[in-house]
């Protein structure tokens, strides 16, 4: 018999994976994005007004992110897996949460 196992959210990742992860270029820590961060990125992904470093448009909506400390760069989490190739992270020109 099969046992019921909750499924964990595809934009999460292991936290001891987490603590070793860095940004590729620049090797500034990374953490995960938060839930309206996401959200926002997912809006402009539908809109068609995101691309990646490598220039090319990003077109499947994030499952998580990994924000780069400076806020600058996003590396997607796709099915738990995190994205940590330079040419897939997405530039973030504008912060992605208004101060409240």
């Amino acid at each position: 018999m099969v046992e019921d196992k909750e499924i964990p959210n595809k934009g999460t990742i292991d936290k001891e994976l987490l603590a070793i992860l860095c940004c590729p270029e620049t090797k500034q820590e990374v953490s995960l994005l938060d839930s309206q961060s996401l959200n926002q990125l997912n809006a402009e992904i539908e809109k068609g007004e995101l691309q990646n470093k490598a220039g090319h448009a990003v077109k499947e909506k994030l499952d998580g992110g990994l924000i780069r400390n400076d806020g600058k760069v996003v590396y997607p989490i796709r099915n738990q897996i995190p994205i940590m190739l330079i040419e897939e992270g997405i530039v973030i020109n504008e912060p992605l949460t208004s101060p409240t």
